[in-house]
């Protein structure tokens, strides 16, 4: 309450030049707001507080390295290769089933043209080779003879004429989305396998109707030749989808290659045939190409049971076929490395 004279009984009035200071009002603590900054905190030359230990339960602040490390994130360019597309098998799954509808969207066979694709090689190279060049008469059983060699060769160059592709074709998803781009390649390769069945078992059937039978050593042949083929194929198809980004007339060399590829190999002749014909050097130089040593093992596993057994192959044609692959294995190793240092700039090219 205020006296007579309208002061407040617990302010005391300052006297002339005094500094006027409140009294504190009884019940509230003489500082009510302890942490409230003072003005000692806003002179310039006040000390800066230093950096704050995290506690134990605190994260506290880390490098950005160990940002990275711990969110897992990849510097551009940079991957594990093949290792990852193994890691990442869902994706490989997605890809190659987005390839095969893609390829067969709207098409009035579907899937059933991986059928009519070596039905019509075969009639062209069985007419042509077999009937107008006679060597139906010269070959045992030709038609499986060739066809057992077509749907290997047939293999490869898909492969490879995919895989050459396989980047490019893809730029949306290299430019917006981080995958490995070995990822591709990859499912390339596997298409080509998904059309390489159909064919295979073509000639296991044909093969089974002329009285073959399936034993250790035709299996381990097939499965030897498929491995040189599947190797070579891969390791030469990802050094060429990274080149074809900076050089687009690498899928016109592909093409040629694939050419001489188809008539390089003892497909529609036996391989004595070069033999026969050429010089020594150029014979071994013949027999030292993989895909062809990947042809005789397939030739090997189907067509030579069905026969008398006379047809002689080429002489220790096992060790030839284990060097072989050891050789693929070195070219699919060289393509990664290609792969590995050309796709840091796929995303400026494409």
């Amino acid at each position: 309450m205020s006296d007579a004279s309208g002061e407040h009984p617990d302010v005391a009035s300052p006297g002339p030049g005094a500094a006027y200071a409140p009294r504190p009002v009884s019940g509230m603590a003489s500082d009510p707001f302890p942490d409230a900054p003072t003005r000692d905190a806003f002179r310039q030359d006040a000390p800066t507080p230093g950096p704050r230990d995290p506690g134990p339960d605190e994260p506290g602040l880390r490098e950005p390295d160990a940002w990275q490390a711990d969110a897992g994130l990849v510097a551009p360019g940079r991957g594990g290769g093949l290792g990852d597309v193994l890691q990442r098998r869902y994706l490989l799954r997605l890809v190659v089933r987005r390839e095969l509808r893609a390829r067969y969207q709207s098409s009035l066979l579907g899937f059933g043209w991986s059928y009519v694709r070596p039905a019509a090689h075969f009639a062209v190279f069985y007419f042509v080779a077999g009937k107008f060049l006679g060597m139906s008469h010269r070959v045992d059983h030709f038609p499986i003879f060739m066809f057992s060699a077509l749907v290997l060769v047939s293999f490869f160059n898909e492969t490879l004429i995919n895989a050459t592709h396989a980047v490019l074709g893809n730029a949306a998803l290299v430019r917006k989305v981080y995958l490995p781009r070995e990822l591709f390649p990859v499912a390339s390769l596997l298409v080509s396998l998904v059309h390489l069945l159909p064919g295979l078992g073509i000639v296991v059937a044909v093969a089974a109707a002329w009285g073959w039978t399936p034993s250790p050593a035709a299996l381990g042949s097939a499965l030897l030749g498929f491995l040189i083929v599947a190797t070579l194929g891969l390791g030469l198809g990802l050094a060429c989808a990274a080149l074809h980004v900076f050089y687009r007339d690498t899928d016109k060399v592909v093409d040629i290659a694939t050419l001489v590829v188809t008539w390089s190999v003892p497909m529609i002749y036996p391989w004595h045939v070069v033999e026969d014909t050429a010089p020594h050097w150029a014979s071994e130089l013949y027999l030292a190409n993989p895909l062809a040593e990947a042809v005789l093992l397939f030739q090997r596993a189907f067509w030579w049971p069905t026969t008398d057994g006379t047809f002689l192959f080429p002489p220790h044609l096992t060790r030839d076929a284990v060097a072989a692959l050891a050789g693929s294995v070195l070219v699919l190793v060289v393509g990664q490395y290609v792969f590995a240092r050309l796709q840091r700039r796929f995303a400026e090219e494409l």
